[in-house]
This record gives structure tokens, sequence and C-alpha cells, in this order.
């Protein structure tokens, strides 16, 4: 996926059930996290957002920063001329290309995509440990890492 002009990896394929993704960008790392990914946290008290924060109770009420933003899923009318499809847009890129977003659809001019709602949380620099590492996450954005691998499948 594309966050702005810089890379964001996702998950294999991005399917349905696994939407989501991470990309070290310059002593950032930025996440990409689906509206319902949110809200089944939130029904498990694990995370919540709070003025414009995800606080993720797992870590001890850790803070980060999120921005509203949709993962483009499919091109559903018209033509992907910009290459939106797999990529994510915040509410502002939105603005700037003239889109409008109506619930889980987002039209740019005369085409028509499949979005994904969520979140972009930023973090500071950290990559996430592979699965099964036994050092302890040396920073915030390796404890939202693991916290959203291991709870996202």
């Amino acid at each position: 996926m594309r966050l702005g002009g810089a890379c964001f990896n996702h998950f294999p394929q991005a399917s349905p059930r696994r939407r989501g993704g991470w990309c070290k960008l310059a002593g950032v790392t930025k996440l990409f996290l689906p509206q319902a990914q949110l809200e089944e946290w939130a029904l498990a008290d694990k995370a919540d957002l709070r003025e414009g924060r995800l606080v993720v109770m797992a870590e001890g009420g850790v803070t980060f920063p999120v921005t509203p933003a949709v993962h483009f899923v499919q091109l559903v009318s018209g033509e992907d001329t910009q290459g939106l499809v797999a990529r994510v847009k915040t509410e502002e890129q939105l603005a700037r290309l003239g889109a409008e977003q109506m619930a889980d659809s987002v039209l740019v001019g005369d085409n028509a995509y499949e979005v994904v709602p969520g979140y972009v949380a930023e973090v500071a620099a950290g990559a996430p440990r592979p699965e099964g590492a036994d050092t302890k996450p040396d920073s915030e954005a390796d404890l939202l890492a693991a916290f959203i691998l291991n709870k996202m499948g």
C-alpha cells in the first residue's frame, strides 16, 4: 500500500479478515488499523479510540496518535487512473483528491471504489519483532506492532 508518497506494507493480499499493515518511515512507523478491528478490540477492552488517540489497554494504556483513513480494496466502476487500489489515504489526502467518502465507498470523479474505513496510527521508530522472539520489545512501535500482529489473526 502507499501512504502519501511512502511505502506502506500490508498483510498478504490484504484479505477481508486481515487488513492492516505497517511501514517504517524515517523514525516513524505507520500502521493502518481497520475500523472493524478497532471496534472488536474496544468490545473486548483491549484497545480504544479516545480524543484522536489509540489507547492500548493490554500494554498499560500506551497511546498512539491516529488519523482517519481508508484502504482502497477494489475498483467498483470506472478506471483506476490514479492507482488507488491497494493504497491507504487519509481524510486530508481524500479531500485533496476531491474524493467523497460514504461508509465503505469512495467516489473520485467518475470512479467508484470499495474501501475499508479505519485509522493510521503513528508510533516512534522500531521494527516489529518476528513471532516467537524471546526478547522484550524495545519501543512503543514494537509493542503496538506485536499487539496488532498477535490480535489480528
